[in-house]
């Protein structure tokens, strides 16, 4: 209803309104000059409890004030028209069902076309109306004091206003973000993930709490941060879409030390690898390969073990200020790094590094050196030769650690490492992993070394100790191997003789001592020594192990197996008398290869058997395998189906002994037997 001389508002449709007078409730009245009512709403309707048929015409002050304020509100009410300036208050009303209410009025006077003058009374329950400020100021004071970061934006993603927290969080004044969107106020964060999200929110009204997200803003420009975001949809009292809200959360801390506490247990992860992985065997250059391999590419993109010279020498080092370190490298390992490998040290080769040289500082200091980033001032320093330098720039080492490998109080060389791919430098918890593992690496390597060098001093103590032998002997072409036992093991005792008789006969000898090291080394030399001895006295074979057997009985209750045989050429014959030991193999052309069916006899040391010579008929051209259980024997496989092999391979063509002892050691040896083998192969000679 309108009345004459008021045209009526149109406005496009294409624009919803706003549903706030709506929450508010705001009543519309129009009085004219006399006060009495000539538009009333149906919010009038509600507030005042008239309908529009009983309002209109009626003198609006009875309807509508309490009567105790009627004078108050006629005399307002005339200065208002008299004078066309507002009035606001608020005064009790007297609803139609005689309750009363608070109510708030805002007149202003309205004139129309034709000059005539009217008053717009505005009205809304004074307490809905508290109840909107306390949660206007409520809200603005909350978003205004807030630590956490708080953003409004539009439909299409831009910042319409922001709290002093986030311009703070960002670095950006709140004027700059007006009107832009996150992708132009923060470049450097995952903006294509955030404004997924935020579409998303938009468009389903689904929240998004709690996204995380990592980036660099201005505030902390060098500083990688994290920030938990979470999105609303915002929409008024109609469910028009108004935009997004949301709040930031600066979690930079509990990231970093989410981080943190990952990389320990990265770290501790790798202690634990290292301590499985590293000293598998008793080999220095395995044990040293083992600890570059833990290291790359957890720690580092390129390791190198190092030892130094006289320590692989089993001597103690000491450098002096001006002095050089000589170095072997012992393993390297890169993880596509090809440049920085051809700078390092090949395995096995030995260098000479100058006193200025930084892995030389390490092992005469014993303390680690860290160059965290490397300039190009460095590499000469790091490289072993100025084209090494070169090939470390081109690799682009940006990061340089050197850690002491220290063992039972001595320097034994260095762990090397660099970073080429990993962007980030060496750290002091870098330092600290890099000093776990050398330290436990360190006793594996220098077990490794004194294993070694125990090891070797038994082997040159043992191949001293066997014989050499003409190729042909007593009318006998005679050929031998000594294989020492895998790296993992001690050698052993096995050994082989050939010793020359009177009227052209020839003794052969295969023995094993049981055990390892140097002590079955010596008793082997021994025994050898003996074996020779008793067989210039022309005993019998039988006879002449009895001999051995009391003798080994005295040597710490030592025990061995042996086969001793005497070749007569003249008789044709071959005598021959087996303690404990694998039988001979017997080769006559036109017969397979076969076993010779000996007494087996109990080993020397065991005391009290009696031993037996069994004759053997041979031919020229006719040929003996001797050899001792490390041939042929594995874990995996029944003997005699190592022993049918062994034959299997003696079978076929004649070949030169020398090709066939390489065939039996190749085929026949296992890379990882715990046992040595001495193999020793006589072939008869045609007379004269």
């Amino acid at each position: 209803m309108s009345a004459p001389g008021f045209p009526v508002a149109e406005g496009p449709e294409s624009v919803r309104p706003s549903g706030l007078l709506d929450v508010l409730g705001v009543a519309s009245v129009v009085l004219d000059a006399r006060g009495h009512v000539v538009l009333w709403s149906p919010q009038a309707e509600e507030l005042f409890g008239y309908p529009a048929q009983e309002a209109l015409g009626q003198y609006a002050a009875r309807i509508m004030v309490h009567e105790e304020h009627l004078d108050l509100v006629v005399k307002l009410f005339a200065d208002v028209m008299l004078t066309g300036q507002s009035w606001a208050g608020a005064f009790p009303i007297r609803r139609k069902d005689g309750s009363t209410r608070l109510v708030e009025f805002r007149n202003m006077r309205l004139l129309d076309d034709h000059g005539d003058v009217y008053a717009l009374g505005l009205c809304a329950d004074r307490s809905t109306v508290r109840r909107l400020e306390r949660d206007v100021a409520l809200s603005t004071q909350v978003i205004t004091q807030s630590p956490v970061g708080l953003a409004v934006f539009d439909t299409e993603l831009r910042y319409v206003s922001v709290n002093p927290a986030l311009e703070r969080l960002n670095g950006v004044p709140a004027a700059e973000h007006i009107g832009r969107s996150v992708r132009e106020v923060l470049p450097l964060l995952d903006v294509d993930a955030i404004e997924t999200a935020m579409r998303r929110v938009l468009e389903t009204g689904r929240p998004v709490v709690d996204h995380k997200t990592v980036g660099w803003t201005p505030a902390a420009p060098e500083d990688e941060r994290a920030w938990l975001i979470s999105l609303y949809r915002l929409e008024d009292a109609t469910g028009t879409v108004l935009g997004l809200a949301g709040s930031v959360v600066d979690v930079t801390e509990q990231h970093r030390a989410g981080i943190e506490a990952e990389a320990a247990r990265r770290r501790l992860a790798l202690i634990a690898d290292a301590s499985a992985r590293i000293g598998t065997t008793l080999e220095l250059d395995r044990t040293a390969r083992e600890l570059a391999d833990v290291a790359v590419p957890e720690l580092a993109d390129i390791a190198a073990v190092d030892l130094l010279e006289a320590v692989v020498e089993g001597r103690r080092s000491s450098l002096g200020p001006s002095e050089s370190a000589v170095i072997r490298a012992l393993a390297v390992e890169a993880d596509d790094a090809p440049e920085a490998l051809r700078a390092a040290d090949p395995p096995g080769q030995v260098a000479r590094y100058g006193p200025d040289r930084l892995v030389t500082e390490c092992v005469r200091t014993g303390r680690p050196v860290m160059v965290a980033e490397v300039r190009p001032a460095d590499l000469p320093r790091i490289a072993r030769s100025p084209e090494a330098a070169e090939l470390l720039a081109e690799a682009g080492v940006h990061s340089y650690l050197a850690v002491p490998l220290i063992a039972r109080g001595e320097v034994l060389g260095a762990l090397d490492l660099k970073r080429i791919r990993n962007p980030l430098p060496f750290g002091e918890d870098d330092l600290l992993l890099a000093r776990e593992l050398a330290a436990r690496a360190a006793v594996q390597i220098d077990n490794a070394r004194w294993y070694q060098n125990a090891r070797d001093t038994a082997l040159t103590l043992q191949r001293s100790l066997l014989p050499s032998h003409p190729p042909v002997t007593g009318g006998l072409e005679v050929a031998s191997r000594y294989q020492p036992a895998g790296a993992t093991s001690e050698v052993g005792g096995d050994w082989f003789d050939v010793i020359p008789l009177d009227d052209g006969k020839t003794a052969l000898v295969v023995g094993d001592v049981m055990g390892s090291g140097i002590n079955a080394a010596a008793t082997m030399g021994r025994l050898r020594t003996a074996t020779n001895t008793l067989a210039s006295l022309d005993l019998d074979p039988a006879r002449l192990l009895e001999h051995l057997d009391r003798i080994t009985e005295g040597l710490d209750h030592s025990i061995a197996t042996c086969v001793y045989a005497v070749h007569d050429p003249e008789l044709r014959q071959c005598r021959i008398a087996n303690a404990g030991h694998l039988p001979p193999a017997r080769l006559r052309a036109g017969h397979p290869p076969e076993l010779l069916e000996l007494p087996t006899g109990a080993p020397l040391g065991v005391g009290g058997v009696a031993f037996s010579t069994t004759t053997v008929d041979l031919e020229p051209g006719d040929r003996l395998v001797f050899y001792t259980d490390g041939l042929v024997e594995t874990r995996q496989h029944p003997l005699d189906e190592r022993l049918d092999a062994l034959l299997a391979l003696l079978d076929g063509p004649d070949r030169p002994l020398e090709e066939v002892c390489d065939l039996l050691l190749r085929t026949l040896h296992q890379p990882d037997n715990s046992d040595d083998v001495a193999l020793l192969i006589a072939r008869v000679q045609k007379a004269g």
